[in-house]
């Protein structure tokens, strides 16, 4: 562990967020539709100190305007630790009874070095079929 006076304390500001979601199909399941959506979330760490990723929070709205929130340890079952510089990506899913939904959320992060929390907002991204757009 360094201590010079060019270390800080990771800020949330410094870490950058990016999704990517995708419609991957329509499936009919027991009389009703479910579209099936991916999304792809890179983390980015700006910061002079390392960052662990300890949980998720997301929020999840239907076209019907139902909201369920999702909260649990890590993404994709990990708590991934992201160095300076360094970038995480990994790829999720969602299934929603409406052609068109958005999530948004945080997730808790933790400075390595200084050991202090962090949230990173997501902000709200849409999962949406194509045809449903105008």
């Amino acid at each position: 562990m360094t201590n010079s006076h060019n270390d800080q304390p990771a800020v949330a500001d410094a870490l950058m967020l990016s999704v990517e979601p995708k419609f991957i199909k329509q499936a009919r399941a027991e009389e009703r539709d479910q579209f099936v959506f991916s999304y792809k979330v890179t983390i980015t760490n700006n910061n002079r100190t390392s960052v662990k990723l300890l949980n998720r929070v997301w929020v999840i709205t239907d076209g019907n305007g139902k909201v369920n929130e999702v909260k649990g340890k890590g993404v994709v079952g990990q708590q991934p630790i992201i160095g300076p510089g360094e970038e995480y990506s990994y790829t999720s899913g969602a299934i929603f009874p409406t052609p068109l939904g958005f999530m948004q959320g945080y997730f808790e992060m933790q400075d390595i070095e200084f050991d202090c929390p962090l949230q990173l907002d997501i902000p709200a991204f849409r999962l949406a079929k194509a045809d449903v757009l105008h």
